[in-house]
């Protein structure tokens, strides 16, 4: 594998002064640290990453990149990298953007564009285990299909669901016969054990609700699944170049459009014109071409709905397992209290 390395920084000349001055050493070197601190809190909200490329072939690079060129090469607000940040502890989120598919589920963190995956490196299992089955899966097995966006999301998916219903299976084998356990016999030390796997169901059911809910709500959004088709969105732009947009936008609307003119923040993204939306104005402009769109848009999208619903039913029944186990622990309580008074 091949390492490529990113940018360094150097020391400010105001820092390497205060801590060679030789007057008030303890004051200014005491004022020097403060103002390190400060500045290397800047210096890693900017600084270097290690991260894993894969193709579409199976191959894989590490290398070593920082916030910035990853924001220019994915077209991507400095909002949505803050997701994939260790850092920070944030829910379950898929994001679907113009370049690339935002995924932050459980420890595989990944922004997905439409030739590679761009994975965060961590020494965690889960970001091995994705690594080695995608790379496995794209050099062995058949795409049926699929792009390869979507097979590299479904990745992420089968990971995060399996390893959430197995934590699940392991947590009913241990809290069921604690909880048998303390029915026959009430003791201090079996009440203890119930509270921390209470604690722990609790914990877990919010991981599960939050993935559930995350693919219920890109299943009810046809919009957000199709700015996840990367494949077809850019097939869509070699397809219809700027150029042409521009002469059916001005003879739409019988007014000149300036090439010249500046974009607004809200149609571009580093000088990149938002080629998508400009499609979506054309394909509004008339009733007819509205409908279109939208048949076109439904059967492009079809895919990933259904590969979105077939791993929403296995959330939600790792959720249900979790709500049967609660219902059960309820009951036990009940059965407890019901015992002591009558004691």
């Amino acid at each position: 594998m091949e390492e490529a390395q990113g940018q360094y920084y150097s020391s400010t000349p105001q820092e390497s002064a205060l801590s060679h001055d030789g007057g008030g050493r303890s004051q200014l070197n005491g004022q020097g640290n403060c103002g390190t601190g400060i500045i290397g809190l800047k210096k890693r909200g900017h600084g270097t990453r290690s991260w894993i490329k894969i193709g579409q072939d199976g191959s894989t690079q590490t290398v070593t990149l920082d916030k910035a060129t990853i924001m220019r090469h994915c077209s991507l607000p400095s909002r949505d990298l803050r997701l994939l940040d260790p850092m920070f502890i944030y829910p379950s989120t898929i994001l679907g953007r113009e370049k690339a598919i935002v995924v932050n589920l459980e420890q595989i963190r990944c922004i997905i564009t439409a030739d590679e995956v761009i994975l965060m490196n961590s020494l965690d299992g889960s970001v091995g285990q994705y690594r080695s089955e995608l790379c496995n899966r794209l050099q062995k097995e058949k795409a049926d299909g699929l792009p390869f966006e979507f097979r590299a999301l479904e990745m992420a998916l089968e990971l995060t669901c399996t390893s959430l219903d197995a934590q699940v299976k392991e947590l009913e084998m241990e809290i069921y016969p604690v909880l048998d356990e303390l029915a026959s016999s009430i003791s201090t030390l079996n009440l203890e054990r119930v509270r921390r796997f209470k604690g722990h169901l609790l914990a877990l059911t919010q991981r599960v609700q939050k993935v559930r809910d995350e693919i219920e709500h890109l299943m009810d959004d046809d919009g957000d699944m199709a700015e996840m088709c990367l494949t077809e969105k850019r097939r869509s732009s070699d397809m219809y170049p700027l150029n042409d947009c521009l002469h059916i936008l001005t003879s739409s609307s019988g007014k000149e459009i300036s090439k010249s003119a500046p974009n607004s923040p809200e149609r571009s993204i580093s000088g990149i014109p938002m080629l998508p939306r400009a499609f979506s104005i054309i394909g509004n402009s008339g009733k007819h071409g509205s409908s279109m769109g939208s048949s076109d848009n439904g059967e492009r999208i079809q895919p990933l709905e259904m590969l979105l619903e077939a791993y929403f039913i296995v959330i939600d029944n790792t959720l249900n397992s979790l709500s049967s186990l609660k219902e059960y622990i309820d009951d036990t309580e009940d059965f407890i209290n019901i015992k002591l008074l009558h004691w």
